[in-house]
This record gives structure tokens, C-alpha cells and sequence, in this order.
């Protein structure tokens, strides 16, 4: 079976980090893998290694100073369109909006469900929702949104954990300690400064902790994105400012270096207002930290016993007092995360696509 997995962006983005472990395990059952993807700003590959079992195929494509959000996304969709060759695949299955608007007829994972404004994007998203002649999404919480909002009823594939990799920077002991050293006791966040990923939330919520432990740094990593936050970002800063909170902004933390970052923080922060799955959360499950997340549905659905939740700033304070320390959900959490392999969910999409082949139209 020649399967083409198209993704937006060659950064660790959640959805690309998924497209990447999915491209791996497909290729390890037997099938013909090939991922696509924009290359932005002269990327030469992903932001990690990629298992050679899977073939490559980046659309270069170039920034353009001043351009808009809107005019960036629309220009992605047309460029990548431009580049992909449909016939040659068995299955096309997109993973986000732009590559389900780019490659025509496809399968779309749905990972999470947008809210734009703007009239141009709300078409692109309605189309990347409507337009796909099959969906899976990696929670029945994000399905049941689905089914709410356009009467159609994706399959629940949930996503895997590459576990192995945290548990391993659990035991590594050294690893944790440099970080330490470096960071001293921290609180770590990974996604960048953003409206879904609650940062400010988070800010606040902070503050109020360091009132019971002045010495705990917050640490946000990653945050790589097609959007343009520079308001939300100046609203953070300000607030940083306003609070006397000066937390350490990482920036996109290096593939092989995450693990062991995520295994010396004291707790995982995870208020994201909008999430799909949780697969950074998991993986702070693997390495044996405890995890506060917010109170939504689809982390209930998802996480279960093994996290703590909170829905406001000050739950999300107390939450994170009362997980500093505490291992007691350490062995769920981990036994969770490693019960959600790559390998099931790569033979749950390949019994899929057998289920599901692309409409007579559209087949070579």
C-alpha cells in the first residue's frame, strides 16, 4: 500500500511530531510511506531524524516579509497543491488544514477543531472538515465535536508515545542534573506562548505558586507556529512585568535533548485551552512526572485518574503546590503512556485505510 502522510511544517509541532511516529510505524507494518511537507525558511529535513524506511518530500518555500497570516496560509495551500502528486499514492491522508486543502481527495486526521474570524480561514477550515471523504480523529471527545458541529462521525485512533525515550531520560540521572544546574527547580511547559496553550494562565498561575515556592522557576519550551501571537505575546510580557515573574522562554529545545528536560522538571504544566490528545503530557507521564492539566474533556477522556485537572488560575495554582513532591500517580501515569504504542495505532490506520480506499475518481 503506497501511503502519502502530508503534514504543514517540518517543526515539532504536535501534529508533526504525530505524522512522523505515524510515517515510522506504517513503515514498519509493510507500507509504502512517503510524508510531505512546507519547508520553511530553507529547512533542509524535520526537526529530528527520520527512520530511512520513509521517503521524504519537501515544497521549499520561502518567507515573504510583511506578509499576513491569512496571505501565508493561502500561499501554503497553493504551493504545496502545486507540488503534490496525488496519483502516485494509494491512500493521501492530510493532517491538518492547509494539506487537506492542498492535496484534493484525501483521508484527515482532525487532531483539534479551530475557531477563526477571518472569512478566508473559516472557508479553509469548514473546507478541511467537510471536504475529506473519510476522517479519524485521536479522541472520541474531538469526534463528538465533529459529529456536534457537521453530523459526521470520524473514527477514534488515538495517538501513540514514543514512551521509551522518557522513560529511558527518567533513569538518566545526569542528564536531569545538568538541567538542574542549569534551571534550578522548575515548572515546565511545552508549546510555546500562545491563546490554546493558556500561557498567561499559566503566568498567573505561577505567581500565586511562588508564593509558596519562591525558588521554583517557570520554563516554557517550544512554540513554533504559522500564527501571528505578537499581541498575546506583548500580554505576557506585560504581565511577566506587572507580576515580577521572569520565566525562562526555551525556544524549540532540541529532539534529543526534550526527554531529559521533561524528566528534571518538578511538575508538567498542561493548560491548553484546545487540545486533541495530550501527547506531550503523556510523554511527561512516561518520564514519571506528575501533571496538571485543564479540566477538559478530552484530557478526562484521555488521561483518566493519572493527572490532576484545574479550571481556573487558582485551581491551577493549588494543583500545582499539591503535585510538587508527589509520585503517587507515577506508576498509572507511566503504564498509561506505555500502553499507547505507535505500533497499535499504525495497524488501526492501516485496517482503515483498507476500509476506506480513496473513491474510484480519484484512483491512478
Amino acid at each position: 500500500m503506497r501511503v502519502a502522510l502530508i503534514t504543514y511544517s517540518t517543526k515539532p509541532r504536535g501534529g508533526v511530531v504525530h505524522t512522523l511516529n505515524l510515517a515510522e510505524a506504517l513503515a514498519a507494518e509493510g507500507a509504502d510511506v512517503t510524508v510531505w511537507s512546507l519547508a520553511r525558511r530553507g529547512d533542509t529535513g524535520f526537526f529530528r531524524e527520520v527512520d530511512p524506511s520513509v521517503r521524504l518530500r519537501l515544497v521549499d518555500f520561502p518567507d515573504r516579509p510583511g506578509e499576513s497570516v491569512t496571505g501565508r496560509i493561502v500561499r501554503s495551500i497553493d504551493t504545496l497543491g502545486a507540488r503534490f502528486t496525488p496519483h502516485a499514492y494509494d491512500i493521501v491522508h492530510a493532517q491538518d488544514c492547509i494539506s487537506a486543502n492542498a492535496v484534493g481527495t484525501c483521508i484527515r486526521t482532525i487532531h483539534h477543531l479551530d475557531e477563526f474570524t477571518t472569512p478566508i480561514l473559516a472557508e479553509c477550515h469548514e473546507k478541511a472538515v467537510v471536504a475529506p471523504y473519510a476522517r479519524i480523529c485521536v479522541s472520541a471527545a474531538v469526534a463528538a465535536e465533529v459529529a456536534a458541529g457537521w453530523g459526521l462521525h470520524p473514527t477514534v485512533i488515538p495517538n501513540g508515545v514514543r514512551a521509551d525515550r522518557f522513560v529511558a531520560a527518567a533513569a538518566a540521572v545526569d542528564d536531569q542534573r545538568r538541567w538542574r544546574a542549569e534551571l534550578g527547580r522548575y515548572v515546565l511547559a511545552v508549546g510555546g506562548i500562545e491563546p490554546r496553550k493558556g500561557t498567561i494562565d499559566l503566568l498567573e498561575a505561577h505567581h500565586l505558586l511562588r508564593q509558596r515556592h519562591p525558588d521554583l522557576a517557570l520554563v516554557i519550551a517550544g512554540g513554533e507556529t504559522l500564527f501571528d501571537y505578537r499581541d498575546y505575546r506583548a500580554r505576557f510580557e506585560r504581565r511577566c512585568h506587572e507580576l515580577d515573574v521572569r520565566p525562562v522562554i526555551l525556544g524549540a529545545v532540541a529532539d534529543a535533548e526534550l526527554p531529559s528536560l521533561v524528566a528534571a522538571a518538578e511538575v508538567f504544566a498542561f493548560p491548553s485551552t484546545k487540545e486533541g490528545f495530550g501527547l506531550a503530557a503523556m510523554e511527561a507521564l512516561a518520564a514519571g512526572r506528575p501533571v496538571v492539566a485543564r479540566e477538559l474533556p478530552v484530557l478526562r477522556e484521555v488521561f483518566g485518574d493519572t493527572v490532576r485537572y484545574a479550571s481556573d488560575v487558582e485551581g491551577f495554582a493549588d494543583a500545582l503546590a499539591a503535585a510538587i513532591g508527589d509520585a503517587g500517580r507515577a506508576a498509572a501515569g507511566r503504564a498509561l503512556a506505555e500502553s499507547m504504542t505507535w505500533e497499535a495505532a499504525a495497524r488501526a490506520h492501516l485496517a482503515f485505510y483498507t476500509a476506506h480506499p480513496a473513491p474510484a475518481a480519484a484512483v491512478p
